[in-house]
């Protein structure tokens, strides 16, 4: 090519990596969004163990919001609890700071601030005790979890998980993403 009477040679590489450079700079900008999106606002996990059934099952991937939780009575959290996992752990907050709680191990009920819970959730009626206390009143910055599988689920009732830290609740599952015939609304 001749500009201005010079010869002026173009570099091939050069133009091939601007070309990629160009084709490459929106897939790293997306990245960069979605890394974004996934540390402050929501996260993909995997459900590990049968605690949660018949809400969760093993294996299923799940949809959890992170950003802005505030604990709620009900809701199905995920929770970091490095003492005993390495992995986050899924379970159903049944109370909150300064709500008072009992439960009554000869049938299985769980009453909070004084009103029996209608638990149509769980699995079968709760029988197993487990070894930790159980706080009167839950107190402030701490939930107390349970699974919906009573029996084979290692909870706020063991003294190795005990009450948990709100600091700790990474957020609530909103979604069932995978397996896709179980596709649904976490409630």
């Amino acid at each position: 090519m001749i500009i201005n009477n010079e010869v002026v040679v173009k570099n091939p590489a050069s133009s091939f990596s601007k070309f990629c450079f160009e084709w490459l700079e929106p897939f790293v900008q997306a990245l960069a969004v979605v890394l974004f999106l996934f540390c402050f606002f929501f996260r993909i996990m995997n459900v590990s163990g049968e605690s949660m059934m018949n809400t969760l099952f093993d294996g299923d991937k799940i949809f959890v919001l992170k950003w802005g939780y505030v604990p709620t009575d009900g809701d199905v959290v995920t929770i970091t609890h490095g003492q005993i996992y390495e992995e986050p752990i899924v379970k159903r907050i049944i109370a909150t700071e300064g709500e008072t709680l009992k439960i009554d191990f000869s049938d299985g009920s769980v009453w909070v601030n004084g009103e029996k819970l209608n638990e149509t959730y769980i699995k079968e009626p709760m029988w197993l005790q487990e070894d930790g206390e159980i706080p009167e009143v839950i107190p402030k910055g701490y939930s107390f979890v349970m699974g919906d599988n009573r029996n084979n689920s290692l909870d706020s009732r063991s003294k190795a998980i005990g009450l948990i830290n709100n600091k700790n609740i990474i957020g609530k599952v909103k979604y069932i993403l995978l397996p896709y015939n179980r596709f649904r609304e976490v409630k």
